[in-house]
Parts: C-alpha cells; structure tokens; sequence
C-alpha cells in the first residue's frame, strides 16, 4: 500500500471518529437534559413540598426544631416558638435555650431528651413552664432528631392530655370505658379489662367481650338519644355480685363515655338496716313496757303490741296512723289521760315536746283509774319523738312497802343498846343505829357522807388503831366464800382502854351484821372476882426476881466476854487473820445479846408497869440526824444509802429521847437487815393532822403478806436474828407515848414503817395488853 492510500485510510478513520464522536456528544447532551428536567422537576416538587410542610406546621400552631450534633435550629413556626418562649419566661425565642428551658422544668423531660438526642429513642410529654404550658413530641430521623412544640393557652393548658386521661381512667378501680353509637367497647380501662378476664383491649376485641349486655344497651341509647342515661346493674366482677350504677354520657366528637360506680357496701349497707329495723321492731314488741314512735309530722309510725294493749286502743284505727293530737284526743274521751283544768294548754305543752332538741325529764303520769305511769320522752335519731310507758304502780307499792319495813328495822335497832350496823355484799353501809354513832362518836350525817366500809373505817381508827383487826372484818362483809362469812366473833381494846366484843352474823341477803359491845366493865368484875390483888403482887414479885436475875446473871458474863473481846483486839498482828475474823464474830454476838436482853428487859418493864418515860421537848429534826449517824457506819459498809427527810414545820414534840431513839434504832436496824446492797433507807419526819409521823422506808424484800398481820407480836422476827421483840418494843414504846405504829408493804417492793405520835404526848404507865 502506497503512502497516499495510507493517508487517505488515515484520513478517512479521522473523519469516522469525528463523526462518531460527534453523534455521541448529541447523545450524551440529550440525555443530560432529560436528567436536569428530572432534576429541575424534583426540586420544583420538594420546594413545593417545603412550602406545604412550613405552610401546615404553621397553620396549627406548632415550631419545629431539629436538632444536629446537639445544637437545635429552627425549621419552621417562628410565631410558634415565641409563644413558647412566653411560657418559660424567656426574653428571646432562641431554640437552643427553649431546649435548655425544658430540660430545666423537671428532671424527668431532661432523661426523655437525652435518649432521643442519643439514641433516637421517641418521647411525648408537657412541660410547664412560669407562663403557661408547652406541649413536646419528639422523634428521630437518621442522625437529626426533631422536636416539635406546642403551645397550650390558659384554659387548655389545664386539660390533660389522652394518654394522661387514659393513664387517670386506668387507675380507676370501677370499671370504665368509651363505646361507639352502636354500643361496641372502643376503648376501655384496666379495671373493665380485669373484670372481662381479658390481657388487653386487642385480646378484648378479638373475644367480643362485654361487661354486661344491658350496659351496651344504655350506651346505645345515650348515643341516639343524645343525653344522659344511667342505671343500677347487678353484675359479676371477678366472681362477686356487685351493685354498679352505670352512666353513659355522650362524648364531644362522638361515642360515649360510660363509666361505672360500686355501690354495693351501700346496698347491702341498705338491707342491713332494713333488717336491723325490723328486728329492732320485733324486739319492742316483746318488751313489757309501751313504746310509741312519732315522725317528723307527729303521725304515728311504730307502736308496739303493750302500747295497744296499755291503752285499750284499737289496732285497725292505730294502723291508720293517727297524729299525736288526735291520740291524746281519744284518750280523754276515754278519760285514760292525768286530770287537768286546762287540756288544751297541757295537749299544746305536750306536742311542743317535738320541738325540744336536748334530753328531757320523765315525768310520772297518775292516771284516773288509779294507776301510775312514768313516761320517758326522747328524740329518736330519724326525726320525731319516742315515748316509752312504764306501769310503775305495783312498783311503787314495794318501795312504800319496803321503806316501811325499813323504818321498823331502824326503829328495832335504835331501841338495842348495842352498837349494830349493816353491810351489803358490795360493802356499802346499809343500816346502823344510834348507839353505833355513841359507840365510835362519830354523828349519822358522817356516815352518810361516808356510804362504804372502808370510809366508815376511817372514821373508827381513831378510837380502834389495830389495821389487822379491821382487814379481817372488811373479810368478814366482802369475801363471797360462805366460810369467810361464818358467824364469828371476838375481843379487842380501843385506844382510850376500852374492852369491846364484836360479833358478826351473815344475813339472808347476802348483808352482814356486825354488832359492838362495851365489856370493860365486864373484865374489871371477873379481875376482881380472881382475887385480882395477890394474882397481881405475885406477879409483880416474880417480874422483878426475873429483871434482877436477867440483869446479874446475863449482863456480868456478857460484860466479861466483850472486855477479852476488846483487849483481845487490841493485841495487834499477835493473832492471825483468821483469829480475828472469830473475834470479830464474838463481839458482834455478844453486842447482839446485850442488845437482845436490853429489849427482854424493857418488855419486862412495860409488862410488869415500871416503865415510866422521861417526857421533855424534842426536837424531831435533831432525833433524825442523830439516828442517822449512829448507822452511818453500818449502812456504808453494806453499800446502803442512808436518806433523811423532815419537814420543814415539824419542830418540837413532848416524848422521851431516848425512847424515841430507841424506836427509831430497831426500825432502822430491821430496814438495813432487809435492804441489799445499793438500795436505799429513807428516814423521814412530817407534821399533819395534829400529829408527827416518824417514818423508816427501805427499798428491801418487803414484808408477806401473810406476816404483815403479825408483824408486831413478839417473836414473829426470830428468823431475822434475836429473839424477835424488836418491832413489838416499837409497838409498846410508841403505844406509851399514846401514838399507834402502822405497816405499809408490798412483797419484793421495800416496807415503810410509820410511828403516829400526837403532837402532845398522851403518856400512859403501861399496857397491859402487852402481858409477857
């Protein structure tokens, strides 16, 4: 091939590939307008599509935010996001400080926004803010999450929304729900959805369930009809029967709203008293006594068949229901009402009862045919007035025949020169005589004012101090066991040295009498009669051979054996621990012992009347302190707290010094024997009543209560170390001085021994109930 072929094929390839290229440009062209016209036409569609979005966010009120990267931005609804600004109180309606102005509401709206903001997950709530309310929807769309915000005025700001209502329906424990026109369930509450058996108103539906065929019915009808409709179902919830008052209420927008209300503690509430009244009524029938119940309108209401029957009155006319008027009006026709000169007044006075509001007094109705009557008047808790009619007639002639035979036995017990008086089972004071009031010098109106055995006591302990002897006659009147009320009798000695016998009889009623006699005169006969004289010199003889030989015969070798006993202590380390330990205990033995004789000889001389006591001026305040320091030794090695209290007006007393403080030793001595380590012994001293009360407390193991009876004879105490006549010397000394000693213990609980000693001191020269 030439070259000139060569250029002529090059020549003509150039050309072909111009061509080609050509025609592939216009290919190339044309498809590139039809893709910008495709292009051209989408954009014309999405800014069509922006101008409704921005067009329809804004007709209804509402800004849209989007939120990028954590910033928030505003897509559409300016005037929108201003209103909500208004509601936080912003100055400027900035998106990102609204987003920061709900977080700040409530820490709740803060957590919702954080997982849409991270996790895109959807969230629906209203904030409030200082001005008002803003309704929040957010949801998320690939890496942008959008808000959109509401609004809410005044009034619509207080409504709460359809899932809070639906959340405040649910918690509702009656069941509730809204239906449609036809009476389907469109929607209902979990208490609707218990009381079908249903898991959710999808399971609901599927079953065509229904709570009660006759509420769709009502639910029907509110919704053609257009009003309110309810009524009062008996329906099975969770297998009970219930009572449930069913409202439907045709609903704004269509449907109906029907809820339900459980009255059935009210109906069965209803029938219970229903009941209740006609067993109430039943009852009154069976009473003896007439009862009559007026209404409001003072008709009557109820009447029971004594009421009939009380004032022979027809049944057919009482059924009619009379008024009172006219029920008083036809018994004086019967002339069965109280005579009256003016019956019009007294029927007024009787029916302006209705009107009193408070209690009012019975009053006693003497009727013609001899009768009488109590009436009791009250309002009766429905409205009206209650009358009850008692026949008091036989009644009142047991009482007037009782008061007579009361007066005969009054009048038979003052005619006894005895002392007699009666107790009831209950132990109150029924009868007592005149030589009662003589006997104890007390008067009748002090009795009366008394009324029960312990009172009466009190005004008879003056003249009979013993406690003991009262307790077991107060056993005599109260104790129901027939052989605790067994006839018995027996003597004691009064405070002014009378002889009295008592003797109690059980009567029939259950009662007790108790009678009193003087015997002193008695006793000083049958003395005399004994050959009084030489009985009483022999025992004197006998009395002092005893104190003199006690005296030598005890007291030398005592004396000897506490002399070693000190010179033996004087000897220092010469005698072993062990020995000294003995001879700590020989002279506390021998110290007891002259202790122990030192009481045997003052008994001996209360007994044989030669004691005679020293009487000066005490000063009661320096007789405490004294005795206190005595045992303040003693009561600090056992640990024992010695306490003084006197009074500040206690002052002097007439009595002998050492006496009292030998009274006060033993009573001191026996409170620390009793009281353990770390307790506490009470020394105290009071003025009252015209006189002054030496007491000695211990917060110890008390005293039995079997033993408190006995507790000042001698010998009781020998369980507690001497011979026991420790508290019967308190006794007789205190008895000296005229006073009297009482005991007041509990078990477990300390004992408080109280000397009573009058203020001027009644010294007598012995007591010779004391006898040894």
């Amino acid at each position: 091939m030439t070259q000139m072929d060569l250029i002529a094929a090059a020549a003509a390839g150039a050309v072909c590939l111009a061509v080609g290229t050509t025609l592939w440009s216009l290919s190339q062209r044309r498809m590139m307008e039809r893709r910008l016209q495709r292009l051209q036409a989408r954009l014309e569609a999405a800014e069509g599509g922006a101008e409704v979005a921005q067009a329809s966010a804004e007709a209804f009120d509402s800004a849209l935010l989007v939120i990028d990267d954590g910033r928030a931005h505003l897509a559409s609804g300016e005037e929108s996001l201003a209103a909500c600004a208004a509601a936080f109180g912003l100055a400027e309606s900035d998106p990102q400080a609204i987003v920061n102005a709900l977080m700040r509401a409530d820490p709740d709206h803060a957590v919702k926004l954080r997982a849409l903001f991270e996790r895109g997950e959807p969230c629906a709530f209203e904030a409030r803010g200082p001005q008002g309310a803003v309704a929040v929807e957010g949801r998320a769309a690939g890496a942008l999450a959008w808000l959109r915000l509401t609004a809410a005025s005044a009034e619509e700001a207080a409504l709460p929304s359809a899932a809070r209502m639906a959340a405040f329906l649910d918690g509702d424990a009656d069941p509730a729900w809204i239906a449609s026109s036809d009476g389907a369930v469109q929607w209902a509450n979990r208490a609707w959805l218990d009381a079908v058996g249903a898991r959710d108103f999808a399971d609901a539906a599927a079953r065509r369930l229904s709570l009660d065929k006759g509420a769709d019915v009502l639910a029907a009808e509110a919704a053609n009809l257009g009003d309110r409709r309810e009524m009062t179902r008996w329906i099975s919830v969770a297998g009970r029967r219930k009572s449930l008052r069913v409202v439907a209420q045709p609903l704004q927008g269509g449907g109906v709203g029907v809820r339900t209300i459980d009255g059935t503690q009210a109906q069965e509430t209803q029938d219970a008293f229903k009941r209740h009244v006609e067993a109430h009524d039943e009852t009154l029938n069976h009473i003896a006594e007439a009862v009559a119940i007026f209404g409001p309108t003072r008709r009557l209401v109820f009447h029971n068949a004594a009421f009939a029957q009380l004032w022979a009155l027809e049944p057919a006319w009482l059924a009619e229901r009379p008024t009172h008027g006219e029920i008083l009006d036809r018994l004086r026709q019967r002339q069965r009402l109280p005579e009256t000169a003016d019956y019009a007044k007294w029927k007024a006075g009787e029916l302006s009862r209705y009107e009193a509001l408070g209690p009012q007094p019975d009053d006693l109705w003497n009727l013609p045919d001899g009768r009488t009557l109590r009436l009791v008047r009250q309002p009766h808790p429905m409205g009206g007035l209650l009358l009850l009619f008692s026949d008091i007639t036989d009644d009142l002639k047991l009482k007037a025949q009782y008061n007579a035979q009361l007066k005969v036995q009054q009048a038979t017990l003052d005619k006894l020169n005895d002392a007699v008086v009666v107790f009831g089972s209950d132990g109150r004071l029924r009868l007592h005589n005149e030589a009662f009031e003589r006997f104890w010098n007390v008067t009748a109106a002090q009795l009366e004012e008394a009324g029960d055995f312990e009172r009466v006591v009190e005004l008879c302990v003056p003249r009979l101090h013993d406690m003991a002897f009262w307790r077991e006659l107060k056993g005599r009147v109260a104790d129901p066991d027939p052989e605790a009320r067994a006839p018995t009798s027996g003597e004691a000695k009064t405070s002014d040295g009378r002889i009295l016998s008592w003797q109690s009889r059980p009567l029939p009623d259950g009662a007790t009498l108790i009678a009193f006699d003087d015997i002193s005169d008695a006793r000083r006969l049958e003395g005399a009669l004994a050959d009084r004289e030489a009985a009483l010199d022999s025992a004197e003889r006998l009395k002092r051979e005893f104190v003199g030989n006690v005296s030598y015969e005890l007291r030398t070798p005592l004396t000897t054996i506490i002399g070693y006993a000190e010179l033996l202590d004087r000897m220092g380390e010469a005698i072993p621990d062990r020995g000294r330990v003995h001879l700590s205990a020989v002279r506390q033995a021998a110290t007891q012992l002259g202790r122990s004789i030192d009481d045997v000889l003052d008994i001996a001389a209360i007994d044989a009347d030669e004691m005679a006591l020293e009487t000066g001026d005490v000063r009661v305040e320096d007789l405490i302190t004294e005795t206190a320091g005595r045992w303040a030794h003693q009561a600090e090695a056992q640990k024992v707290t010695l306490k003084l209290e006197v009074g500040e007006d206690v002052g002097l007393i007439r009595g002998d010094w050492k006496r009292l403080g030998q009274t006060l030793d033993h009573l001191v001595e026996n409170a620390l024997r009793q009281t353990p380590p770390e307790g506490v012994v009470t020394l105290s001293a009071v003025r009252a009543a015209g006189e002054v009360r030496l007491a000695v407390s211990d917060t110890g193991r008390g005293v039995p209560f079997h033993v408190q009876a006995h507790i000042f004879d001698r010998f009781v105490g020998r369980d507690r170390g001497g011979p026991g006549l420790g508290l019967a010397l308190v006794k007789a000394l205190v008895e000296l001085h005229g006073g009297w000693v009482a005991l007041e213990s509990e078990p477990n609980n300390g004992s408080t021994f109280t000397c009573h000693l009058p203020e001027a001191a009644q010294i007598e020269s012995g007591q010779r109930e004391l006898g040894f």
